[in-house]
């Protein structure tokens, strides 16, 4: 089935316009109403970050959920592991976290929670696809199951509080000079107050929310401020959320940008060497680059990959016992505490290995050297170019090419209409030739 509403991580799209619209956030409460509590009077926490927008949204969930008897729990403006948390703290019916991410204030979206605090799966939103198109026709419940939403206070606090108490409340950073991205998003108070807590000597940029600049020249996907801060203050090193804080970039005291790889490296071998890492390995997408692969090879760990997306990521560690993955995006899941990617709780763990070494941030977190990698975008109209003979063909042939020395991951855009094609090899000269060939086609065929 085709799906109308659902992406990559929920639904996301231009506010106003399909499916981004108040009449679909009203249809998906009454839909998960039936779904996850056809008998009423549950919770359902709701959290958003900082867009004019979200409380649009938020009303248009409320509405859905009090007109079935469901009781919103309102978290106000939080980073989207709060919700996840709380949903599964408070033994919520559903959490519902209104962000479009990294995406620009013109965005939104809503991002859905299980009651243990973990992402959907791809049959419970097709379900709820499903409920969605007949929501408006079913019975509605009797006048006196109506509901009204009451906001929850503390719920920031008990966050911050696990974030700490996972790094060890103890911890250190007087010695460090950090510079902190907030994207003018849901982090911007919780994580300065977290590194504050610390002792950090803390310059902080993005933390003044207008409901309309959010990652608007900030943020993890507009980190040319941050690495400037960083150099300009002598800082050793820089941190950025994305909006809704589940995603973290780390810029370097040089201010150059860490790829996510070797953040998960550092994190992947500080737990290794204190006994805490579970499951043999961890767990990240078919982006991740093969030199990530090849350190966990020598520390005799595993890396096993998923398809894109940290919901795919986190259901592998369930299934199969790790306690570390992510994305090469900067979304890491540190599942002894948190069921989804944390950006704050996987910035304060390259902090504390940062603050108990003397080496700086360059070289800390160049853990291994990354094979030749590149990824282009390609934009299309119409039908799916991957559909295409032509395209399946110049697959095929790179896939002879590139053997056991490389590798090509192409894949649909499942936010944008864009095909992803990404080579990587040994040798750059082999993941150019592979990389051309693909993209030819490709673009032929768009």
């Amino acid at each position: 089935m085709a799906r109308q509403y659902f992406g990559t991580d929920g639904i996301r799209g231009r506010v106003n316009a399909h499916p981004m619209t108040a009449e679909t956030a009203l249809r998906l409460a009454i839909a998960a109403a039936r779904t996850f509590a056809p008998n009423g009077g549950r919770e359902v926490v709701i959290g958003r970050d900082t867009r004019r927008s979200g409380e649009m949204i938020e009303a248009a969930l409320i509405a859905g959920l009090t007109s079935m008897g469901l009781k919103p729990v309102l978290l106000g403006v939080v980073p989207t592991p709060n919700v996840a948390l709380m949903t599964r703290e408070t033994g919520a019916a559903l959490g519902l976290m209104v962000s479009a991410s990294h995406n620009k204030a013109d965005d939104n979206g809503v991002k859905l929670f299980s009651p243990e605090g973990i992402k959907l799966t791809d049959e419970t939103e097709e379900a709820l696809e499903s409920a969605m198109a007949s929501a408006f026709e079913g019975d509605y419940p009797a006048p006196s199951t109506v509901s009204t939403p009451h906001s929850l206070t503390g719920a920031t606090t008990l966050y911050l509080d696990r974030c700490l108490q996972a790094v060890g409340t103890d911890m250190d950073l007087s010695a460090l000079k950090i510079v902190l991205d907030c994207a003018h998003g849901a982090a911007f108070e919780v994580g300065p107050a977290a590194l504050r807590q610390l002792g950090a000597n803390l310059t902080i940029i993005g933390d003044q929310p207008d409901g309309l600049n959010i990652n608007a020249g900030v943020g993890s996907t507009a980190t040319d401020l941050l690495k400037t801060t960083v150099v300009d203050t002598g800082a050793d090193i820089g941190i950025a959320f994305d909006g809704d804080a589940d995603r973290v970039v780390v810029v370097d005291e040089t201010g150059e940008e860490v790829d996510g790889d070797q953040v998960m490296a550092l994190i992947a071998g500080e737990l290794h060497r204190a006994g805490k890492l579970t499951g043999g390995g961890m767990v990240a997408t078919v982006m991740s680059n093969m030199g990530l692969a090849e350190y966990l090879k020598e520390l005799d760990l595993t890396l096993a990959r998923t398809k894109v997306g940290d919901r795919y990521v986190g259901e592998h560690m369930r299934q199969h016992g790790f306690n570390l993955g992510g994305e090469q995006s900067g979304h890491i899941i540190l599942s002894d505490v948190s069921t989804t990617g944390d950006g704050l709780l996987a910035a304060l763990q390259v902090l504390k290995t940062l603050s108990n070494s003397d080496r700086p941030a360059s070289e800390l977190l160049h853990v291994f050297d990354p094979a030749p990698q590149k990824l282009v975008n390609i934009r299309f109209n119409g039908s799916n170019p991957l559909d295409a003979d032509t395209v399946k063909a110049a697959l095929s042939d790179a896939d002879d090419m590139l053997g056991k020395r490389g590798r090509m991951v192409v894949r649909k855009s499942g936010t944008e209409p864009l095909i992803r094609v990404m080579a990587e090899a040994l040798e750059e000269d082999l993941m150019l030739r592979a990389l051309a060939h693909v993209v030819s086609a490709v673009e032929a065929a768009a």
